[in-house]
């Protein structure tokens, strides 16, 4: 949903705290970075994709994920690669043709543990000597591994793993992979009983292991009808916090709390001590240096206002009894809280009006400080020795990329896509605002075709974001790059519902869909048309998931679209009720449809009961398994617009889910992203 990227030439990006980099130097980086040519849709297959940075002990060296595309295999492989942290050459430590992901360092240095999946085996935990050579297998368990942590004695691991069908276990004990050759049918007993990415759910659930490295016994430490999850090892190594929904009814809720258990109990978790007691979401443990505290996420408003409601900050007792909100007052969403090893300080990401900065607070709770801010978009953080800190950054004309940084500096010390991106001329990335209908201010980036000039209107592309909770940002947008490369004037409106601004502006759209957030889009029609970006004849109009949602209402609403692009969208609210898997999203926020107040709520939110009105020739997408936002709405939407007479067509990608992840199915919905825009919008016929 977010990323906008800028390539730095200058080896050291200096940025103390406070000082926003947008103006003159960073705008010169922008022309010097410019190359000779567009963007291609198939450069979406050259960029490789960097995350997950992870600095060793010594601080020396920082391990990190490349994600590469292949259009000819059509598939994704991930490698794990190290580069100094000082600074230097990057170097591979994981094969091409298998994937590798989760990098992690033993806290002693001595190994960086990582997750594979070799010989078609299932995911196991993989080791290597830090300087190198052949990885070997270290976990083997009956079920495949879906993440782990490092004990602080490096001797130990603690693994998550979903309990193991019998027959897994079965072939695991006469040294086989079970095969399934025939699927059984789902025989369904959970309220919750479908996920997208995996399709129908049995009762087996997420619980944790303890292993120990030097007998390779494993040890199931939690148990129950309850999914475990996030583990976090006390300084200790005696206790681990994890976040759990452990109510008679999880599947009914959203109330995780955190639970601590100890490390060495073998009754499966039986006797747990309950850190939080707060009715809301509670996830992402830290514990304290000192093994006092644990900081976390917490939601603690009301159960009504709990999807749209902000992600605090909070500090409890790891005693459990006590928890204080440290980041009630900023009104803002915060992320991934992280203890810092060596001082009273915890850091976080914190979303802000388009930016994602990393900011810490004090432990005993103060003011916020805003480390790294403005146009860096930072998107994952790691701690070294001697307050070093390897970051994951993204930029409008730059991908994600690692950088180091101390004492108010940053550095970049990888340059994954820099040689492939000095070909490249991007679009301009602009920030402005205005004034919705009812004077609510409203943002929106605007990215400019490259080459643009003042006095010129171009085509043009409302692009609205998904979620709706979430905003557009600083990083880079392959997407919206690609768009503006062909000629359009792209804008993405933050409209109300989105998060960034502030509770009462997320809150906005509560049982209101496609109304406060209809007008906020359009306001930003009339401003781009305003400042004499946009020809006011040459409009289009998509987005995915909500995105696609509120494209829909839009092209029920007006007939200024000369084209819409709606991907993985819904239409008539209440025939998801029970075939996706937002169950209980339906139930918070509007009801069980089968009584008449709830549906009328249903009904009057959805786009469905106006499609005659539509005249918008109407391009629809979705994936075929998609259980977030079932294809079903777009065949429903399809034929409606089929019978009306309107210009339409639906493609609909096999085995997708909510994403469209196969290379080539990428590549095929970028191009008909455009020859349906250039048809219609454009009105070019070619």
């Amino acid at each position: 949903m977010k990323l906008e990227y800028k390539i730095a030439l200058l080896t050291g990006l200096l940025l103390v705290a406070g000082w926003i980099p947008v103006h003159a130097e960073a705008e010169s980086r922008d022309e010097v970075a410019s190359g000779p040519r567009p963007l291609e849709v198939d450069d979406h297959s050259r960029i490789r994709a960097v995350g997950d940075p992870q600095m060793s002990p010594d601080g020396r060296w920082i391990a990190y994920a490349v994600t590469t595309l292949d259009l000819e295999e059509d598939e994704s492989t991930t490698r794990i690669w190290m580069v100094p942290s000082a600074g230097g050459e990057a170097r591979p430590l994981t094969g091409e043709k298998v994937s590798s992901s989760r990098p992690r360092w033993s806290p002693d240095g001595k190994y960086l543990a990582f997750l594979s999946a070799r010989d078609e085996g299932k995911t196991q935990v993989w080791t290597l000597f830090r300087e190198g050579g052949e990885g070997l297998q270290l976990t083997d368990t009956a079920q495949g591994v879906s993440s782990f942590e490092w004990a602080p004695d490096s001797k130990r691991m603690v693994l998550v793993l979903k309990d193991p069908k019998p027959e897994e276990i079965e072939a695991h004990e006469q040294g086989d992979d079970y095969e399934e050759k025939t699927a059984p049918p789902w025989v369904v007993t959970r309220q919750q009983f479908k996920q997208d990415y995996v399709g129908y759910l049995d009762s087996r659930r997420n619980h944790l292991y303890v292993f120990d490295l030097e007998t390779k016994e494993t040890t199931q430490i939690t148990s129950g009808d309850y999914d475990d999850a996030e583990p976090a090892w006390a300084p200790d190594g005696t206790r681990i916090a994890f976040t759990s929904n452990r109510t008679a009814e999880p599947d009914t809720n959203y109330n995780t709390d955190i639970w601590v258990v100890s490390t060495d109990n073998t009754d499966k978790g039986a006797e747990l001590l309950r850190i939080t007691e707060n009715p809301g979401p509670d996830a992402s443990p830290s514990w304290s240096p000192d093994g006092a505290l644990i900081a976390h996420n917490s939601i603690v408003e009301t159960k009504a206002r709990t999807l749209y409601a902000t992600n605090h900050l909070a500090v409890s007792s790891s005693q459990g009894g006590s928890t204080e909100v440290l980041t009630r007052d900023l009104d803002r969403m915060i992320y991934r809280p992280r203890f810092s090893p060596n001082e009273n300080a915890i850091y976080f990401l914190l979303e802000d009006r388009g930016e994602q900065n990393l900011a810490r607070v004090p432990a005993e709770g103060g003011a916020v400080e805003r480390l790294i801010e403005g146009r860096n978009v930072v998107t994952r953080f790691d701690f070294g020795p001697e307050e070093a800190m390897a970051v994951l950054i993204t930029q409008p004309h730059l991908p994600e990329e690692v950088f180091v940084f101390q004492n108010g500096t940053i550095e970049q010390r990888t340059h994954t896509n820099t040689e492939l991106l000095a070909e490249i001329e991007l679009g301009a990335v602009e920030k402005i605002r205005f004034q919705s209908q009812d004077g609510t201010e409203i943002e929106s980036f605007v990215i400019k075709p490259p080459g643009f000039q003042e006095g010129e209107r171009h085509p043009a592309i409302l692009r609205i974001h998904g979620g709706p909770q979430s905003q557009y940002d600083f990083g880079f947008a392959f997407e919206q790059q690609l768009f503006a490369a062909t000629g359009y004037v792209v804008f993405m409106p933050t409209p109300r519902g989105s998060t960034g601004y502030g509770q009462d502006f997320c809150l906005a759209i509560w049982q209101d869909w496609g109304g406060p957030d209809y007008e906020d889009v359009m306001a930003a029609v009339d401003a781009v048309i305003e400042r004499g970006w946009v020809d006011p004849d040459r409009l289009a109009v998509g987005g995915w998931s909500y995105g696609g949602m509120m494209t829909n209402h839009v092209i029920t609403k007006t007939d200024r679209f000369k084209a819409a692009a709606t991907g993985a969208s819904a239409t008539l609210y209440v025939v998801n009720y029970g075939h996706d898997h937002y169950q209980r999203w339906w139930e918070y926020e509007l009801g069980f449809p089968w009584e008449p107040e709830a549906r009328e709520l249903y009904e009057r939110m959805s786009p469905f009961n106006d499609v005659e009105k539509v005249v918008t020739p109407t391009l629809i997408l979705g994936g075929e398994k998609d259980w977030n936002v079932p294809i079903i709405n777009s065949e429903q939407l399809y034929v409606a617009l089929k019978r009306l007479g309107v210009p339409t067509e639906m493609v609909v990608y096999p085995g997708q889910f909510h994403g469209i992840d196969t290379p080539s199915y990428t590549k095929d919905l970028y191009e008909r992203y455009l020859a349906w825009f250039d048809k219609y919008a454009k009105g070019d016929d070619s």
